[in-house]
């Protein structure tokens, strides 16, 4: 009889760590008799790997493990005597390393608002066994968490964010041959503006024209930097952008028609937060209520008024050509020749008019008249005694002033 030996196989030779791994218990020569029944059991480090006889030849380890890396063999008889021990194999279990680490975030994108889950996913595209991953945060690589698992993705939940949590955040992955890292993921924690609060500042506790006023809007809480807006009756004054607190401020120069109610709105591009409204009474002097006033009256005068105003003008116009035109077809008689009254006249002469003037008083037409004097000029030979040449001008202007109605009329005759 030939001595029968025991092989054991194994397969696939390298074992690839998480795969299947199969043990092969195999007689060479095979037995001489066919019908004999041959039972197998198969060991690892000494310690039986099934308890039980079985008269399959193989045993599988579905997933091996880097821990089931050892010393294996078999063990074959038949009925109750033994046959035989199969050689020793020892067995390396090879892993495959981590590569391709990468960090996700849910929700997407990397902007949160204070309160929402954060959730940081670790992946790996390949890697074998149980696999260590870790998440840190900042560019120091403060630790947040470790997980171990044999599995190609874990996560790391925070479940409330604060705007403290904004930074830069990262993975790694290790299964033995050193741990891989995932590029910086950039996270921004934002918190929605408070309602605003809107605050007078003046400069007495009384409000009057000419006065100016600080309106402050300020928010308590919320992301930098935030969109100020003013209103006066919902119709926006202005707006200012802060980008640090303590809020804004507009200035405003008081008129009577500034009175009213007021708001200021605060935007941080999350929630917009309307204030409370408060309301300014502006006091009215009298002489500026009566300015007020004055021009109001002015100004329907003349939105009113002003055709009529204009038509009464024109007629007046047409009136007064025709009451000029009058007086000049008006005949003025030539007065009656006189004695001289005047010292010095030696005869009587007619007076001629030089010019006219004509005004109209009360209602009455008065009449200027205006003579000119001719009148020889003696030689000085022939002057009396005691009469000089330019004693008396001979171009002296006489006027003589007729009334129509003495009592109307407060008129004397000049000379």
């Amino acid at each position: 009889c030939r001595s029968t030996e025991l092989l054991l196989i194994v397969s696939p030779s390298p074992p690839i760590e998480g795969k299947t791994m199969t043990l092969t218990c195999k007689t060479q020569p095979p037995p001489q008799k066919l019908d004999a029944k041959l039972q197998f059991r198969f060991y690892r480090d000494g310690r039986p790997l099934r308890m039980d006889w079985n008269s399959l030849p193989e045993f599988r380890i579905p997933a091996v493990r880097k821990a089931d890396s050892g010393s294996y063999w078999c063990e074959a008889k038949i009925t109750s005597i033994k046959l035989k021990l199969s050689r020793r194999v020892q067995i390396a279990v090879h892993r495959v390393p981590v590569g391709n680490v990468s960090l996700e975030i849910q929700p997407p994108g990397g902007h949160l608002m204070e309160g929402e889950k954060l959730v940081l996913v670790c992946l790996v595209t390949g890697g074998t066994g149980d696999i260590v991953f870790y998440w840190f945060r900042g560019a120091r690589g403060l630790s947040l968490k470790t997980k171990t698992q044999p599995s190609l993705m874990a996560t790391c939940e925070i479940p409330a964010v604060r705007e403290s949590d904004s930074d830069q955040y990262y993975c790694a992955a290790d299964n033995g041959y050193g741990p891989s890292l995932s590029e910086l993921v950039s996270i921004t924690v934002r918190i929605p503006v408070s309602r605003p609060v809107l605050t007078l500042r003046a400069p007495g506790a009384q409000l009057v024209v000419g006065h100016m006023v600080e309106l402050h809007c300020k928010a308590q809480r919320g992301s930098l930097p935030i969109l100020y807006q003013f209103y006066h009756e919902n119709v926006t004054l202005g707006n200012s952008s802060a980008s640090f607190g303590g809020g804004v401020s507009f200035n405003l120069s008081l008129t009577a028609e500034d009175s009213g109610n007021y708001s200021c709105e605060a935007n941080n591009g999350q929630v917009a937060q309307r204030s409370e409204v408060v309301s300014l009474n502006i006091k009215v002097h009298m002489e500026d209520r009566n300015e007020v006033l004055t021009s109001g009256i002015i100004e329907l005068l003349l939105g009113i008024l002003a055709p009529t105003t204009l038509t009464i003008l024109f007629c007046c116009w047409l009136k007064r050509k025709d009451c000029m035109r009058t007086l000049r077809e008006l005949s003025i008689p030539n007065p009656v020749p006189q004695e001289s009254n005047y010292f010095n006249s030696q005869a009587p002469e007619q007076l001629h008019p030089d010019y006219e003037n004509v005004n109209i008083v009360s209602g009455d037409e008065v009449y200027s008249l205006v003579y000119c004097v001719q009148q020889e000029q003696p030689s000085a030979a022939e002057s009396p005694l005691g009469i000089h040449p330019g004693d008396k001008d001979p171009s002296a202007i006489y006027s003589r002033l007729k009334k129509a109605d003495l009592t109307d009329m407060d008129y004397d005759d000049v000379m």
